[in-house]
């Protein structure tokens, strides 16, 4: 199982879709790790990095935001910031417990809905930065 970063999520960016598509990378290789009972080491590093370029990508889709005034700033700043903070909170527990049955539900509905995201709000953004 795995997810796919098709034509319905690119944006017309090529910094945001670059960076949408490294970020499924980087699920698949957490899930990858998971189903295969890779070592708690393995399944870290691919944690820390998963959020840390979570948050990375969320900081530079806010910056091209301010710089064109994005009227939708303020939402997908709010949605990130949740977003975020239950990535960790659910990553913090597949980090401390192994990767339950539970969890690896949670994560893959928290991932579905980044994949919303990107195909609903991004696409939103990506439209408006292309005629900026």
């Amino acid at each position: 199982m795995g997810y796919k970063f098709t034509k319905n999520l690119e944006t017309g960016n090529a910094m945001i879709d670059k960076e949408h598509q490294e970020l499924i990378q980087a699920v698949n290789k957490l899930l990858e790790a998971c189903s295969e009972g890779k070592g708690r080491a393995s399944m870290d590093e691919t944690i820390n990095f998963l959020n840390s370029y979570v948050n990375q990508h969320f900081s530079h889709e806010e910056q091209l935001q301010v710089r064109c005034s994005y009227p939708g700033l303020t939402a997908h700043r709010a949605f990130h910031e949740k977003y975020k903070q239950t990535l960790k909170e659910i990553t913090s527990r597949i980090s401390a417990s192994g990767p339950t049955i539970a969890e690896l539900g949670k994560l893959n509905k928290h991932i579905s809905l980044l994949i919303s995201h990107i195909s609903t709000e991004d696409k939103k953004l990506g439209t408006f930065l292309n005629q900026s």
